[in-house]
């Protein structure tokens, strides 16, 4: 099999390197001439596009068996409300339609964000999705939108991905809010901190591509009940040193647990979160 893999971070990378061990063929995407050998050192095969450019998703597609698409907005180019709403529209709406255009099978990396603050006791696939006008869940839920109208569309709804090399750390997390915002930070004080690690979060993606399954699942460790955005966070200002932060609530996800059993029932297991 051959795929694309649309943005190849993080957690492209990771679906990338396990797509490539099980055998498949992958071209690995980036919007930077720079990171061209990297990518094409991960997956075996690189194209420099922009999300934006329809006709050159559709070139890099042709004859590929799906796409993957692990887009997200550039934390540095979204400190304010109006760069918020530009970036986070740019990097996964734009580049949705665009890759739903170019190919009939798609799996997106959406968000729980679109969940805002749903009621409980517990939050699932069936849950209705917030009305907020924030950029984060209204470009989620439009990207997705344009997914899951496909006949092969899927999204996989994760939460906050961490234990990646080269994610920011928690301390790092808190000393740019309080460099760049203030020690503000959009998010809701009392919202659970579901957290999935990155190898997990790209072999949901990658199970959810090979496995041909289509439609919206969640893919969020549910064993035990994270703690609150308050007091991870605070536990981790009290460690640095650091002011507590404040919380401005803008972007309100879940304060109940999140389940992921649908996605469990297809034969998935979290390996490492």
């Amino acid at each position: 099999m051959r795929y694309v893999v649309i943005g190849c971070g993080n957690v492209g990378g990771g679906v990338a390197r396990l797509l490539r061990a099980d055998g498949h063929e992958v071209v690995g995407t980036t919007t930077s001439e720079e990171r061209r050998a990297e990518v094409a050192e991960v997956c075996g095969a690189a194209a420099v596009l922009s999300g934006r450019d329809t006709e050159a998703i559709r070139r890099v597609a042709e004859g590929a068996d799906g796409l993957v698409l692990t887009v997200s907005p550039r934390l540095r180019r979204a400190l304010d409300p109006a760069a918020r709403a530009a970036e986070y529209a740019d990097a996964l709406v734009a580049t949705a339609w665009a890759a739903a255009t170019a190919h009939p099978r798609v799996v997106m990396a959406g968000s729980v964000s679109v969940y805002g603050d749903a009621a409980g006791p517990v939050v699932d696939e069936n849950t209705a999705p917030t009305t907020s006008e924030d950029a984060s869940p209204r470009s989620f839920l439009a990207a997705e939108a344009a997914v899951l109208a496909l006949p092969g569309g899927a999204v996989v709804r994760l939460p906050d991905v961490t234990g990646h090399p080269g994610d920011l750390d928690d301390t790092a997390r808190v000393r740019l809010a309080h460099e760049h915002l203030g020690g503000t930070v959009p998010f809701a004080a009392g919202a659970l901190r579901h957290r999935i690690d990155h190898q997990d979060a790209a072999g949901a993606l990658a199970f959810v591509l090979t496995e041909q399954l289509s439609g919206l699942y969640n893919a969020v460790p549910d064993t035990t009940v994270p703690p609150t955005n308050a007091e991870s966070f605070g536990k981790v200002c009290a460690a640095a040193g650091l002011p507590p932060l404040t919380f401005g609530e803008q972007i309100r996800t879940p304060a109940h647990p999140i389940s992921s059993a649908l996605l469990r029932r297809t034969g998935f297991t979290f390996q490492h979160s």
